[in-house]
């Protein structure tokens, strides 16, 4: 049996997901059954292009906040928080902590990019 070796450990964002099992599907013709379950599922959720995620993605990494990481910045792509209350929402579920001058900066960057 071979053995899968992992080659490095991204976090993708909805959009990005999305673009990823499109040329999946280019390529095979044909998706799986959990394939498509997630294509169902990224179509209903995703928000943004591909573009567009990267732009905000971008942005929030300007932003040069202490401690916010690749998988925090997916997060807040992927769910686009309206404001300062439900950003601490999104992020009470990882060990870190954002002061309110940051946070407030980045639903300032968010609010652009909310439909």
């Amino acid at each position: 049996m071979s053995r899968i070796e992992i080659i490095e450990k991204k976090p993708l964002s909805l959009s990005e997901l999305k673009a990823e099992i499109a040329l999946v599907s280019k390529r095979d013709g044909e998706l799986s059954f959990r394939a498509g379950k997630t294509q169902d599922y990224v179509n209903s959720f995703s928000s943004l292009s591909k573009t567009a995620c990267a732009e905000l993605k971008k942005k929030l990494e300007d932003l040069n906040v202490p401690r916010l990481k690749d998988e925090h910045i997916v997060k807040i792509v992927d769910l686009l928080p309206v404001s300062v209350e439900d950003l601490s929402l999104v992020l009470q579920g990882y060990a870190l902590t954002v002061s309110k001058e940051n946070m407030a900066n980045i639903v300032k960057a968010v609010k652009d990019y909310r439909k």
